[in-house]
């Protein structure tokens, strides 16, 4: 696994329970946090995928 793509998923989980933590509070901060999960798991499922097109291209 791209080592990239491991770092978005870290960044992902992260963001989640940010996201759990604010909302828990009563903060709508939480918006931020749920819009950066969706961002790195974006960037997750990209690193993922272009790993696996180059290595079927090989």
């Amino acid at each position: 696994m791209p080592r990239l793509a491991l770092y978005a998923i870290a960044v992902c989980v992260l963001a989640v329970v940010a996201a759990v933590i604010s909302f828990a509070q009563g903060s709508l901060l939480g918006i931020v946090w749920v819009l950066l999960a969706g961002l790195s798991s974006n960037m997750a499922w990209f690193y993922l995928r272009r790993q696996r097109a180059r290595a079927a291209g090989q």
